[in-house]
């Protein structure tokens, strides 16, 4: 796992690609590197930051340069070890035993037909020297990151957006509607970036940049195409023998030549991945996380710990716990800075405290259950999407009367928060309304009228604009099957926008790298050949992967109550954070600036103070754009974001 950048044909390369590598320090503390060639009419950079993990000695230094080759590389082939075998029957000689050594003479033999065969996460940059081609790549499921900015025939790229803007001399402009959409969803999502001009390569991606001055497009994965084949294979009744799939990604997810160790919350998807890997690494290190009991008590949170101990117990896990009692006004600003774009959600810094425990203890590398949700239908919003549908068939009269019943109760008390309250405000908020809009209205922070009440009036049509590509993604599928287009829709947008992309930066920001056995290339492949009828069964989600679980772990730990991989953010909103709240909403930025109605945001604090409604979200989110918009301006001369110019 590491940091990359490069630069090509853009002015002033080699010192633009050194000040991009050195911005990635945090990503690879292990080493760093840099290759130039020059081209007819120009230069291309290459930088590398390198966290080691797999061949730790100079054989795997980068970026690594051979034949003509050049690549810098970020991530990790699971499938190395085959590929390797095949190269070698076909003649090729290793120098050494890293992934990146494989890939690169896997480029060589087959060039961009080598993609579809790579098992892992990966973001790389490959420059052929015989064509003056660069190209970069992307993984399948966008576990890895890669932003890039064209101008003219010149190309600057890097593993982090911060590492684009700091070279560009505070040029780049905020994007508005980007910011429209963070606040819809609390995260930009991948088709969208923070910057103008600055966009991500999209998952399953890549883009050729030619000695021409042409640029070429490819895709050689599309997750449409799998969702569609496994719904085929599902009619044919060829079930995956899922807990097979499962064990064998966490297994090649083992591979390192470094410490491992797992997240452990003592919810089912972490306990089933630490259960497995326990088998290939008896003693293997677990993090966990707790709470202060007063903020526990207070957000009414399950007892997670009691859980993930008695995991550690069964399975002899070395179980290693953390008390999450941060500093939040300290710990706010500096994860916005690491997180790149306004991400509101607080696990950022769940995962950000783990991995900085871990790094210190020695550990590099941590598996992680994300993705089995999104995959297998594990949220509480694709049963409450199920249940609307048949909460459509209440009689008008009786629907409106349990609404004006719900709406008058409160969220909170003064000493604890009601979170069956919470749930029930907000199933009725979405039960409603039509397939995709009671989908997006079920996960999003608010609805279109709520939205642009919150903004510049002159920002509706980039509402719209927003809501319509929600829509869109939502419906470009051939699914018949509502579980599973629900579950294609967060795998498209949730996943890559918002949970990969918060693990990687706050994984990263303390040199860690996290792995996700469940978002690999054979599970997803294996998840959408399951029915929605065998992922929700009754009021059980994620059905498949319990009855696949059972064959490993004791029923008290797959059939728990669902917990939470968050934050008590009411309590840090009414204690903590309630200063600051009060400061961003009478003199933030974002308000002074005419982006946010300040009337709009008191309205929002004045009702979650009573607890007539649960805003803490909001708020939260409200605090990290105002802290990364009071950044970008400063970078880039205060543009404003209300220009649509």
């Amino acid at each position: 796992m590491c940091g990359i950048a490069g630069t090509y044909r853009w002015p002033d390369g080699k010192a633009v690609t050194d000040r991009l590598t050195e911005t990635l320090a945090h990503r690879g503390p292990d080493g760093s590197g840099g290759y130039s060639h020059a081209l007819g009419d120009g230069e291309v950079h290459l930088g590398h930051r390198r966290l080691a993990i797999l061949d730790l000695s100079e054989n795997g230094a980068q970026p690594m340069v051979s034949g003509g080759l050049a690549l810098t590389y970020n991530g990790e082939l699971y499938n190395a070890p085959e590929l390797r075998a095949e190269l070698e029957g076909a003649g090729v000689r290793f120098r050494g035993t890293s992934d990146t050594e494989v890939l690169l003479e896997a480029w060589r033999r087959w060039g961009t037909d080598c993609l579809p065969r790579l098992r892992g996460m990966f973001a790389f940059a490959v420059f052929d020297e015989r064509t003056g081609d660069l190209v970069l790549v992307r993984d399948q499921l966008g576990i890895k990151p890669l932003f890039l900015l064209r101008r003219g025939e010149g190309l600057v790229f890097a593993s982090e957006l911060k590492a684009l803007a700091a070279v560009t001399g505070g040029s780049l402009e905020v994007d508005p509607a980007a910011l429209v959409a963070s606040l819809l969803y609390y995260w930009v999502p991948d088709s969208r970036c923070a910057f103008r001009g600055a966009e991500k390569l999209p998952p399953g991606t890549w883009l050729r940049c030619r000695a021409d001055g042409s640029v070429q497009r490819g895709r050689f994965w599309d997750l449409r195409e799998v969702a569609a084949e496994g719904q085929e294979r599902a009619r044919s009744g060829d079930l995956p023998d899922l807990a097979a799939v499962v064990e064998e990604s966490t297994r090649r997810h083992l591979l390192s030549d470094v410490p491992v160790a797992t997240f452990l919350s003592g919810g089912l998807d972490s306990s089933y991945l630490t259960a497995l890997a326990a088998r290939d690494r008896p003693g293997i290190p677990a993090y966990t996380i707790g709470f202060r009991a007063e903020d526990a008590r207070f957000e009414a949170m399950p007892d997670d710990l009691r859980y993930a101990r008695r995991v550690a117990e069964r399975f002899g896990v070395d179980l290693r716990e953390i008390e999450i009692a941060p500093d939040v006004l300290d710990l706010l600003p500096r994860m916005t800075y690491h997180l790149d774009e306004p991400v509101g959600d607080p696990a950022a810094i769940n995962t950000f405290l783990i991995c900085s425990a871990a790094r210190e203890a020695g550990v590099k590398v941590m598996l992680s259950g994300m993705g089995a949700d999104e995959l297998f239908a594990g949220y509480r919003k694709h049963l409450a999407n199920l249940i609307a549908v048949r909460y459509r068939h209440v009689p008008g009269p009786v629907r409106r009367g349990v609404a004006s019943a719900v709406d008058r109760l409160p969220v909170a008390t003064s000493r604890r928060g009601l979170r069956s309250v919470r749930f029930a405000k907000r199933f009725l908020s979405f039960a409603g309304l039509p397939e995709e809009t009671a989908f997006r209205r079920s996960y999003t922070l608010y609805d279109r009228q709520e939205l642009a009440g919150l903004l510049d009036p002159d920002l509706a049509p980039a509402v719209d604009d927003v809501l319509a590509e929600h829509a869109d993604v939502y419906q470009d599928n051939e699914l018949d099957d509502f579980v599973n287009r629900m579950c294609l829709a967060d795998a498209r947008m949730f996943l890559p926008g918002l949970n990969l992309a918060y693990t990687d930066r706050s994984s990263m920001a303390a040199s860690t790298e996290v792995r996700v056995p469940y978002v690999d290339v054979e599970v997803v492949r294996a998840a959408f050949a399951v029915p929605g009828a065998r992922k929700i069964a009754g009021r059980q989600g994620k059905a498949v992967l319990k009855e696949a679980a059972t064959t490993v772990l004791p029923r008290e730990i797959v059939y728990r109550p669902k917990g939470l991989f968050s934050a008590p953010l009411r309590a840090w909103m009414s204690r903590d954070l309630a200063p600051l709240v009060r400061e961003v909403v009478n003199d933030g930025l974002l308000v002074r600036s005419g982006f946010l109605r300040r009337e709009a945001l008191a309205r929002m604090v004045a009702e979650d103070a009573a607890g007539q409604r649960d805003f803490s979200k909001h708020l939260w989110h409200v605090l990290t754009l105002e802290y990364w918009y009071r950044d970008a301006t400063s970078r880039a001369g205060r543009n404003s974001p209300t220009s649509t110019a």
